[in-house]
């Protein structure tokens, strides 16, 4: 699904280099080369603040446990995606409250949204899934209205961008209240290991943040906040540091690969393709996701497999059928999309090693199935 290996070929001497700074300087955890990454992430996406951590469920929970969230508050979220999403929301003993998304975008529905809001609310994470940035324009408005926190969990679109009805564009994660993201290896923006981050325009909660991430603690041995142990690894850094400045040139590789997809599937009664949009970048394509109809999708599955060819579902059971988060509140007719979804991706391999050949071996061998 990832061609990591021959990605990093083409940067080993950076990674190498910045390896080998840490192990001859010994600043393992929040050295040099942390701060200097996170000031060049800081520059990148445009925001004020970045907090690295150790992964990206932390960075998720981190940034919830900012924002003084009390036990019982209802929190929003998407039921097709990850668990980790729900997962911080229970453990921090918030209320979760999944809701069904789009069928065109799979991000979350903006009109479910507007249903599930109750007095008790208090916040909302859009997961910007498979790399297409959510509708944050709907759901800052939504927030504004009724006075609720955007909590956005941008592990898998790291590099897109949202474009408002004015004509402006804001990186994902850099628009609600506070934001996560993850730079696990198969991310657009991937370490080799675990590796996270929280980005907020917001001074007074970053400060918080910083503190959580660490213990609570500001000064060593003063504990001021309850905190976590939560830190990025100096190596992981010195990984990120050397992919930083080609992160939109991966981009525009996974476009064109995606490109190439799209067209060779174009037309086909049995496949709904992702769509790109050149004029916003909203999609970084971390899946290539395809939607099989009135077809055998599990089949497809194992005749590519057969072939060789890496393919995967995400996500193959909803989060409200999912043992630890089932609730007497949700109703299967409140999930149609969501429903229908888990019966019928199907997603290819995606990366920025993806060459002509491989795309056509691919795209032949699906055709072929679905002939």
């Amino acid at each position: 699904m990832v061609d990591l290996k021959s990605q990093y070929d083409k940067i080993k001497d950076a990674v190498n280099a910045s390896i080998q700074e840490v192990l001859d300087t010994t600043t393992y955890i929040n050295g040099p080369l942390v701060h200097e990454f996170q000031k060049n992430l800081e520059q990148y996406i445009d925001v004020k603040h970045v907090i690295p951590c150790a992964n990206g469920t932390d960075a998720l929970q981190i940034a919830m446990m900012g924002l003084d969230l009390k036990p019982g508050d209802e929190v929003i979220t998407a039921d097709f995606t990850f668990a980790a999403t729900v997962e911080v929301i229970a453990l921090l003993q918030l209320t979760p409250v999944l809701v069904d998304v789009d069928i065109v975008n799979m991000n979350i529905s903006i009109d479910a949204i507007k249903k599930a809001i109750t007095p008790k609310t208090k916040a909302i994470v859009p997961v910007h899934l498979f790399g297409r940035a959510a509708n944050m324009e709907a759901i800052m408005a939504i927030a504004k209205e009724h006075n609720l926190y955007v909590i956005e969990d941008n592990a898998q679109a790291i590099g897109a961008n949202c474009k408002f009805s004015d004509g402006t564009k804001k990186k994902a994660g850099t628009i609600g209240h506070v934001s996560s993201t993850s730079f696990f290896p198969s991310k657009n923006l991937g370490c080799y290991g675990d590796g996270g981050a929280i980005f907020t325009n917001d001074d007074a909660l970053a400060h918080k943040i910083r503190g959580i991430v660490n213990h609570g603690m500001y000064v060593r041995y003063h504990h001021d906040v309850v905190g976590v142990n939560s830190r990025l690894d100096s190596i992981q850094a010195g990984v990120l540091n050397a992919k930083l400045p080609l992160l939109d040139d991966y981009g525009k590789a996974r476009q064109d690969a995606a490109r190439k997809y799209t067209a060779a599937f174009d037309g086909h009664k049995n496949i709904i393709a992702p769509s790109i949009c050149d004029i916003c970048d909203c999609h970084v394509f971390h899946q290539y996701t395809l939607r099989i109809i009135d077809a055998d999708r599990n089949a497809l599955m194992e005749h590519l497999l057969a072939k060789g060819i890496p393919c995967a579902i995400y996500y193959p059971i909803p989060l409200h059928s999912q043992k630890a988060y089932a609730d007497t509140r949700y109703k299967e007719e409140d999930f149609p999309v969501t429903n229908q979804l888990v019966k019928e991706v199907i997603s290819l391999p995606m990366h920025t090693e993806l060459d002509d050949e491989q795309i056509k071996f691919i795209t032949d061998s699906v055709l072929e199935f679905l002939k």
